[in-house]
């Protein structure tokens, strides 16, 4: 009996020993800055618009979800072609950093520099103007996926059959995908994308940006890490992925990040 009893109170000895909490010390780094540069530019539209900010942020521990703010940044646009120079101010304390001045339309052959002076260090980029094509049309589908309550939409575009085309849908919501012509290069292409709660009346508005091969390729591994969490993929870092600036006061602490000019074209769909 007595053996029995030993037998007994070891185990209870060990799960007790399973709820000991566990501390794990995680490497911890110098902040990085993170850049969240996308412009989009409506020739379509009248009147014809440059739409985009300059959103800027610092990087954080593993467990720490809500990034800060990086403030007090001297930022601008330079027309590398002309010499044309576009100031930014912040709003607020926020980070986001908005045009001084209406932002003149972007020329397709002309280069763009996006400059951060932040912190004693300065980060540079530069990126010419991708074009883009026309949605055709978006349209309200009846399919379904696994709970049977998403909204399915058909989004239709052509595109065009003279160069390799790299795309990025904003299908609204903080919603991405990310798509390349190498399987309908030339031809109209239809896709459905599903919608979670929403409801009769709302509106969905989906834009269709043009990008080079090098975002296109930044977007997909960086929502393959992050996920569609309704949050943007700027929202968080992952991991380290690097985009296309540069700290050039010390290499080493580059940044994250990506700094992209984008024809654009969207349309709208009311929920049924």
């Amino acid at each position: 009996m007595g053996t029995k009893r030993f037998y007994i109170i070891l185990l209870m000895m060990a799960f007790l020993s399973c709820e000991d909490v566990i501390q794990v010390d995680l490497p911890t780094s110098e902040p990085r800055l993170i850049i969240d540069a996308n412009f989009s530019v409506f020739f379509n539209e009248t009147p014809m618009t440059t739409e985009g900010s300059v959103i800027l942020k610092l990087s954080a521990p593993f467990f720490q979800e809500k990034l800060s703010p990086a403030n007090n940044a001297t930022v601008f646009i330079t027309n590398l072609d002309d010499g044309s120079i576009y100031g930014f101010e912040e709003n607020g304390n926020t980070g986001i950093y908005e045009p001084a001045q209406p932002f003149d339309l972007p020329n397709f052959n002309d280069q763009y520099e996006l400059t951060i002076l932040y912190e004693s260090k300065t980060y540079k980029g530069s990126v010419r103007l991708i074009p883009s094509v026309p949605i055709d049309e978006i349209s309200q589908g009846d399919g379904t996926l696994f709970t049977g309550d998403e909204t399915e939409v058909l989004v239709k575009f052509t595109d065009v059959g003279s160069r390799d085309d790299y795309y990025l849908f904003d299908l609204d919501f903080d919603l991405y995908l990310p798509t390349e012509d190498r399987f309908y290069q030339g031809e109209q292409f239809v896709f459905s994308y599903f919608y979670e709660d929403l409801e009769p009346g709302n509106e969905v508005i989906i834009t269709l940006n043009g990008v080079d091969k090098q975002f296109y390729n930044y977007m997909s591994i960086l929502l393959d890490q992050s996920g569609q969490n309704g949050g943007g993929p700027f929202e968080s870092a992952p991991s380290t992925i690097r985009g296309n600036m540069v700290n050039t006061t010390n290499p080493d602490g580059y940044p994250l990040g990506y700094f992209s000019m984008s024809e654009a074209n969207r349309l709208s769909l009311v929920i049924e």
